[in-house]
């Protein structure tokens, strides 16, 4: 099982093929090796142990990060 969260990308490296997502504040830098599609600043990656396994649309994250938080808030 893959436990996948959404980050947005705020800066892109392509040379050296990474990118530093931000997820509720926190920011990361993340391998983009597995991207295959074009990643901009404003994008969202699906990120998993430091690995973006893909591209996904705002209204997807938005609903992943609204479910990941209510999880948190429940703790």
């Amino acid at each position: 099982m893959c436990l996948g969260i959404p980050g947005k990308v705020i800066e892109v490296n392509l040379a050296e093929n990474w990118a530093v997502v931000e997820t509720f504040g926190v920011r990361k830098k993340i391998s983009i090796t597995l991207v295959d599609e074009e990643i901009t600043p404003g994008d969202y990656l699906m990120v998993h142990t430091g690995y973006a396994i893909g591209k996904i649309d705002l209204s997807d994250a938005e609903t992943t990060l609204k479910l990941w938080e209510e999880i948190l808030l429940a703790e």
